[in-house]
């Protein structure tokens, strides 16, 4: 009996060195909205992170691919930015 010949799989494509670039909807369109409602949207369109922040946080400023930045207070988004 002659074993079935095999073709070995091809290797998966090489994956780009860099990261996914961000969502291409507009930060500014989250203003307005509720904290939880916003971030769930965020999500929803492929935001990897997405950071509730108070007004006035002192923070890093490097900047992280996919990521959407929220200001919330008293429950909902006053200013929205990438990274």
């Amino acid at each position: 009996m002659v074993p079935p010949s095999h073709t070995p799989e091809p290797p998966d494509p090489p994956r780009p060195p860099w990261s996914p670039p961000d969502p291409g909807d507009d930060p500014e369109e989250y203003v307005g909205l509720g904290a939880e409602e916003a971030a769930a949207r965020a999500r929803a369109r492929g935001w990897t992170t997405v950071r509730t922040l108070p007004p006035d946080t002192v923070i890093t400023l490097e900047y992280v691919v996919g990521r959407l930045n929220l200001e919330v207070a008293d429950g909902v988004v006053r200013r929205s930015w990438k990274g």
